[in-house]
């Protein structure tokens, strides 16, 4: 009896009491596993786009249009776009928003036979790897070229994404302080990716600040080639008047006497390098005092070097200036 006993409790115990006991261990692993193992934001899905890829450049002083690799071209882009000297993390976010760019055009062409033109104000600005060498000290010329080439090959098919697409990655010298939202400046959507963002740094730039002054008359003619009709009238205090601001503190909308201006006109008219702007009257002149270089919109490149000389990765640099992105390989 007490064998019979003895058999059925070894039954009991290999049967359903040890299993039991297994899985729930198995259980536990499983969730400490899952709790340790930390989740992956980047590079989750490759875009469908090729790396290898042949770009259509157009030259636009021959308006003749050349099949470009790919990643030379990004080469070309950077060592056109941003200064050599800057830091090597500043230099590879700018090859991945380069990159972006590019293949942004390519899917969103602007141009009837070719993907992207060699024009900054359209574009991105251009210069072939001759051109570009002939414009650094000869003492640099190597370095710098095995500098960018080395950005670039590091970063060799990152691109920054918002659901899984390329972003319009738009970059500019210097924020003043505060980058723009998109919209502010060309109209459209308030598109999620550019948003207004803080920058630090950026001061010790000479892109940071600038002063433009004009006599009335000056002014006057200026603006007159725009607005024939317009009239201003230099006593009055409030004839000039900034009536209100951008969320980024840029200038919206400015009163010149008889006519409403808005910020990105009025830099355009005055050619001034940003609508951060404030102006103050003489006897018989106007000086507008400007903070940052360029639109604002994305990548502010010195803000970039900034953050760079601090310690931030090309990684930390873009997900400061886009928001909401993912950077994943082509």
């Amino acid at each position: 009896m007490k064998k019979i006993l003895y058999y059925i409790l070894i039954f009991i115990l290999l049967f359903f009491i040890l299993p039991a006991i297994l899985t729930k261990k198995e259980r536990k692993i499983e969730t400490i596993m899952k709790e340790v193992t930390p989740p992956q934001e980047e590079e989750k899905q490759d875009v469908d786009l090729s790396s290898e890829k042949k770009i259509r450049l157009l030259h636009t002083a021959t308006n003749e249009v050349e099949e470009v690799d790919l990643e030379q071209y990004i080469c070309n882009v950077v060592s056109s776009e941003m200064p050599a000297s800057y830091e090597i993390e500043a230099l590879k976010a700018q090859a991945v928003v380069a990159r972006t760019y590019t293949l942004y055009k390519v899917k969103h062409p602007k141009h009837e036979n070719a993907d992207i033109c060699d024009s900054s104000t359209c574009c991105q600005a251009w210069l072939s790897k001759e051109d570009r060498l002939s414009k650094w000290e000869e003492t640099q010329r190597e370095t710098n070229w095995a500098k960018i080439e080395k950005c670039v090959a590091d970063t060799k098919g990152k691109i920054i994404t918002y659901n899984n697409e390329p972003i319009n990655a738009f970059f500019h010298s210097n924020s003043g302080g505060t980058t723009e939202t998109a919209n502010e400046v060309w109209g459209g959507e308030n598109l999620p990716y550019l948003q207004v963002v803080q920058t630090a740094g950026e001061e010790g730039y000479k892109q940071f600040s600038s002063e433009v002054s004009f006599t009335f008359d000056e002014l006057i003619n200026k603006l007159k080639e725009k607005y024939g009709d317009i009239s201003i009238d230099f006593s009055k205090n409030d004839d000039i008047k900034i009536l209100d601001y951008t969320q980024s503190g840029r200038v919206k909308t400015v009163k010149f006497g008889n006519h409403e201006l808005s910020g990105v006109e009025t830099r355009t008219i005055l050619g001034l390098k940003s609508t951060n702007f404030e102006f103050y009257k003489n006897d018989n002149s106007i000086t507008f005092v400007v903070k940052g270089y360029g639109h604002g919109v994305g990548m502010s490149q010195t803000g970039a070097d900034s953050m760079a000389k601090d310690g931030a990765t090309f990684e930390d640099i873009i997900h400061h200036f886009y928001s909401n992105v993912v950077i994943l390989n082509i």
